[in-house]
């Protein structure tokens, strides 16, 4: 009796042993939760925008050249420095003197000459004649007026007289001019023949500022010898700035007049903002860093804030524009890396009871890092960032 009890315990224990083993051994075997990132669906501000470089530049850039060919003194003023309309002296200009004329363009010079003094004494002569017959016309005014008045001559007699008066005047104007107009002509060509002025040198050019505002460039600095035209200084107001933005053709479409602008990297705690005024019509061919030609397309921007905010920029600071294409205060968005393409349309990963639950969903706009989700995901609900191969529906998966 005894003997069978022991042996029954021995079964008993034996059993419970191998029931434990096998479920060991099942639960070795089952399938582990799948460790994954999530992120959690919310409302909030979002905002796509098109971002590229840009660089600041004054609207309007006075470059001050030479007029004539000479020497160049000296500029004292250093970039930077303000200018006045009018008042500052920008630069101080000697003329070369004149070059002596050759034997022909003497000759021709002389011909001219007399030409045109010929031409002075005809003017002369007929202004003469002209200031005779108007001092006639008066005096026969005169006489037909006293005539009038005894009622001797017919009112057209004094009309006619008035008038011959009115046209004498007109004449002797118009002779007057004449003579002026060729005293100038002359005078213009004898000084072609005069290499010199009074004292023998030119006189020194003095340059004035054509606006108020600052210096920009000091393109020239000593005393030198310049060509006509050559540039010497750039002056601009700083407080009129805009920034340029070279952008790629194919963003530049989605740009329009009027887009909100948000200019960060500039050098500055705070954003600043902007309004893009304009697109320029035409493009150009630009070499990228990887060595691609790239066309693309300048974008003229506004500051939208007062100078107060950006008053430590200048010409040619470089910052970041983000021009705003599209903007939501209150969208439902989920990160982009937690969403991918299946049978056609875009879906992710759901979390619900610890287990990934495919879910279609409609996407809407998309900035790069954030999406918004326009229905088939709710507020709040958790979502399987960067999903593997080993994620899939159905599957157990545990937060790291």
């Amino acid at each position: 009796m005894a003997e069978n009890e022991r042996s029954m315990t021995r079964r008993v224990i034996w059993f419970a042993l191998a029931v434990v083993v096998v479920a060991l051994v099942a639960l070795a075997l089952r399938p582990q939760p799948v460790e994954i990132d999530v992120a959690e669906a919310m409302r909030t501000e979002m905002r796509v925008t098109l971002d590229e470089e840009g660089e600041t530049r004054v609207r309007e850039r006075f470059v001050v050249s030479a007029p004539v060919s000479g020497q160049i003194l000296r500029i004292e003023l250093e970039p930077g420095d303000s200018v006045v309309a009018g008042e500052t002296v920008l630069a101080t200009f000697q003329p070369v003197r004149p070059a002596l004329l050759d034997a022909r363009t003497k000759a021709e010079t002389t011909a001219r000459r007399r030409a045109a003094e010929a031409r002075l004494g005809r003017v002369r002569a007929e202004r003469s004649r002209v200031a005779s017959e108007l001092e006639f016309a008066r005096s026969e005014l005169r006489r037909i007026e006293r005539l009038a008045g005894e009622q001797i001559v017919s009112e057209e007699a004094l009309d006619a007289a008035r008038l011959n008066v009115d046209t004498g005047q007109e004449r002797d104007a118009a002779a007057e001019f004449a003579v002026r107009t060729a005293q100038f002509d002359l005078a213009q060509i004898r000084a072609t023949m005069d290499p010199t002025y009074d004292d023998g040198t030119p006189a020194p050019i003095v340059m004035r500022s054509p606006i108020d505002g600052v210096v920009l460039r000091r393109l020239h600095e000593s005393s030198a010898v310049v060509a006509a035209g050559e540039p010497l200084l750039e002056v601009a107001d700083p407080t009129r700035l805009e920034i340029v933005s070279d952008y790629l053709s194919e963003d530049a479409v989605r740009i329009d007049p009027g887009m909100a602008v948000r200019i960060e990297d500039w050098g500055g705690s705070e954003v600043l903002h902007g309004e893009v005024r304009r697109i320029e019509p035409s493009g150009f061919t630009k070499i990228s860093a990887l060595g691609v030609e790239e066309q693309r397309v300048n974008v003229i921007i506004d500051f939208v804030d007062g100078q107060g905010a950006w008053q430590a920029l200048g010409d040619g600071f470089r910052v970041e524009v983000r021009v705003v294409s599209w903007e939501s205060a209150d969208a439902l968005v989920v990160p982009t890396s937690c969403l991918f393409r299946h049978e056609g349309q875009w879906a992710l990963y759901a979390v619900h009871d610890d287990r990934a639950v495919l879910t279609p969903v409609e996407v809407g706009a998309r900035n790069g890092l954030q999406a918004e989700i326009l229905s088939g995901l709710d507020e709040g609900e958790a979502v399987v960032l960067y999903p593997s191969d080993s994620v899939a529906d159905g599957v157990r998966v545990r937060p790291r």
